[in-house]
């Protein structure tokens, strides 16, 4: 892609000059701009390949402009430039669309892989659609969620299979696709598969292929391949899975030749699924390595604000619905609820709240109606809208499941559980009778 198009951004002229040199030594069509204005008139002028836009610039800096341009829709790989690199700077960078960041003084060796790799990248996505360079970063500001940027970016750094753990919805795809594009395999194929597609029958044919016919392995061959719903999989496709981790290489159905494996696996599955007992540690120990918890959403509240604004963003660009935003009421509203399903939840919330319509601001009523209040009754209590309820039933719901989970961890004694709990023993148990608490069974069970 030697004749691509490139437009240098940095208000240092002799950084501007040096890098407009090497470039267009390079074969590479160079345009420079000293500041954010310059920037926007010349992408306005034309299209570019690629955009090396500096972070610390003194009229608006790079991280809002990259802002900008994402909200207006003016799309294209850009590659952030800093003499001030920090592993925050860099995630945020990220989370707003940019695909890499190098640091000044930039490096020749580094500059030219970096530009090859973001403009094979996005020849690679735009010809097949299954590169994972331009993926996402978890949105949020929370702790959680920049504990969990940062170990995606150190992890991807290493080739090492990688096991992706979170409960339904928590978005273990969406951190398997940022590794993916954070790694040195990012400008080759992203590969997706669900494990309930592996099936006894279907299993050989999926994952090694028939003549003509490529399997999975051969698909993602030089790249990753992601195994969703890992838990799904067949005692078959395990074995041949095994066998293939093993071994190190596969008999590709393909073209009927032996084929090294040069794949990284990412797996999704659920909460602690690399301690599962009847899976096949010898398989579990291969995809594990690494492994990376994907919080529940009710883990950091606090971000909750910043998705609806994201979602509201999102669906107002790929799909035109018409703007609206949350009260303040409604946010605080959200940001208690225990979101059982996480951020497909939230985001299905956002959608359909939108595809509705109504006024421009969301109100607390509206989104009432539109959660689900009907929690099943052995739902975990943190899963539970208590706040939906009224203050007797929620109470109800509170010491019944309490008093359940402290009567386990006595045994089923009551006389160790009104200790444990500081309560009167006769009273305690009037209190077992009226919620229903059986603590007979509950003794007999263990």
């Amino acid at each position: 892609m030697k004749s691509a198009r490139i437009l240098v951004v940095d208000d240092e002229e002799d950084i501007r000059a040096l890098l407009a040199e090497i470039l267009n030594d390079e074969g590479y069509s160079v345009t420079i701009a000293a500041n954010a204005e310059q920037a926007r008139a010349a992408r306005r002028a034309a299209e570019f390949d690629l955009v090396l836009l500096d972070i610390w610039m003194p009229d608006i800096d790079g991280i809002t402009l990259l802002k900008e341009w994402q909200e207006t829709g003016v799309t294209g790989p850009v590659v952030m430039m800093s003499g001030h690199g920090t592993v925050d700077t860099a995630v945020e960078a990220t989370r707003l669309g940019a695909v890499d960041f190098i640091e000044k003084p930039v490096s020749l060796s580094k500059l030219l892989r970096t530009v090859g790799k973001a403009l094979s990248a996005k020849r690679s996505t735009a010809r097949a659609g299954t590169g994972a360079t331009l993926a996402r970063a978890p949105v949020g500001k929370s702790e959680a969620i920049r504990e969990l940027r940062e170990q995606i970016i150190r992890v991807a750094k290493h080739d090492a299979h990688t096991m992706i753990c979170g409960e339904p919805g928590a978005g273990k795809e969406l951190a398997a696709r940022f590794l993916a594009s954070r790694s040195a395999r990012s400008d080759q194929p992203f590969v997706v598969a669900m494990g309930g597609d592996l099936t006894a029958d279907a299993a050989e044919l999926r994952l090694l292929g028939r003549m003509g016919e490529p399997g999975l392995l051969d698909t993602a061959n030089g790249g990753t391949l992601m195994i969703n719903d890992l838990a799904e999989m067949s005692p078959q496709a395990r074995r041949l899975l095994l066998n293939t981790l093993r071994q190190g290489s596969y008999a590709s159905g393909h073209d009927g030749r032996t084929q090294p494996l040069d794949v990284r696996v990412l797996s999704c599955a659920p909460p602690g699924f690399e301690r599962n007992d009847t899976f096949g540690a010898e398989l579990l120990s291969l995809l594990s390595v690494v492994v990376l918890r994907v919080p529940p959403l009710r883990e950091f509240p606090e971000d909750v604000p910043e998705l609806l604004r994201y979602y509201v963003d999102m669906f107002v660009d790929t799909e035109q619905l018409t703007f609206r935003r949350f009260s303040i009421a409604a946010q605080n509203r959200l940001r208690n609820y225990p979101w059982p399903g996480n951020v497909r939840e939230l985001r299905n919330l956002v959608r359909r709240l939108m595809i509705l319509g109504g006024t421009e601001e969301i109100q607390l009523p509206e989104v009432e109606a539109e959660l689900d209040v009907n929690s099943p009754p052995d739902e975990p209590l943190i899963k539970q809208d208590l706040l939906a309820m009224p203050l007797r039933e929620a109470r109800e719901h509170f010491e019944r499941a309490y008093l359940q989970q402290q009567l386990i961890l006595c045994d089923g004694k009551v006389g160790q559980l009104a200790k444990r709990v500081g309560m009167e023993r006769t009273h305690l148990y009037r209190k077992l009778r009226s919620l229903g608490v059986d603590f007979r069974q509950v003794g007999a069970d263990d």
